[in-house]
C-alpha cells in the first residue's frame, strides 16, 4: 500500500477591503477579499497543502515564502501548478480531491462549476474526481464573518 498516500491541507484567512476575492481560481464578486500575500485563494492554498502533505513534503510557506517578493499578488493558480511539477517530480498522481469551503459569506454554490474546471485542468484529474463543497458556520465560530477557510483531503497514487 505505500503506492497510495493521503494529504490533508487547511488554510484560513481574513477579509480585507480593497482586494479582490479569489477562490479557486475564480474571482467572485464581493464587497472584501482576502488578505495575504499571494491572492490568498484560502482553497488553492489548503489544496497544495493536501498534496505536499501526501508526499510528506514541506508546506506552501516553505516552498513559496511570503517574505519572497515574487510571490506577491501571484496568482495560486500558478501555485497550485508549481505543487503539480513537485508532485510528477516525486512520481506522484492524483487519484481524486475533496474539498471544503467554510464561509457565510459569500455564497459560492454558483461558482462551483468554475472552481472544479480550474482544479481539473491544473491537476490533469477528472471533473468527477473532484468533490467540493460550500458550508456555512450558521454564526457559531468566531471567524464567520471575518474571513474564509478551507479544508481539502487528496489522495495521490505512485506511478509505477
Amino acid at each position: 500500500m505505500k503506492n497510495l498516500r493521503i494529504g490533508i491541507g487547511f488554510d484560513i484567512h481574513r477579509f480585507k477591503k480593497g482586494r479582490k476575492l479569489v477562490l479557486g481560481g475564480v474571482e467572485i464578486p464581493y464587497k472584501f477579499g482576502l488578505d495575504g500575500h499571494s491572492d490568498a485563494d484560502v482553497l488553492l492554498h489548503a489544496l497544495c497543502d493536501a498534496i505536499l502533505g501526501a508526499m510528506a513534503r514541506p508546506d506552501i510557506g516553505e516552498h513559496f515564502s511570503d517574505k519572497d517578493p515574487r510571490y506577491k499578488n501571484i496568482s495560486s493558480m500558478i501555485l497550485l501548478k508549481k505543487v503539480k511539477d513537485i508532485m510528477q517530480k516525486y512520481g506522484f498522481q492524483p487519484v481524486n480531491v475533496d474539498c471544503i469551503v467554510i464561509t457565510d459569506e459569500p455564497r459560492i454554490n454558483t461558482f462551483r462549476n468554475k472552481i472544479k474546471t480550474n482544479i481539473k485542468k491544473a491537476l490533469c484529474l477528472d471533473i468527477d474526481c473532484i468533490g467540493l463543497k460550500a458550508k456555512t458556520t450558521e454564526g457559531v465560530l468566531s471567524f464567520s464573518k471575518k474571513g474564509i477557510a478551507a479544508y481539502c483531503v487528496v489522495l495521490l497514487e505512485k506511478k509505477k
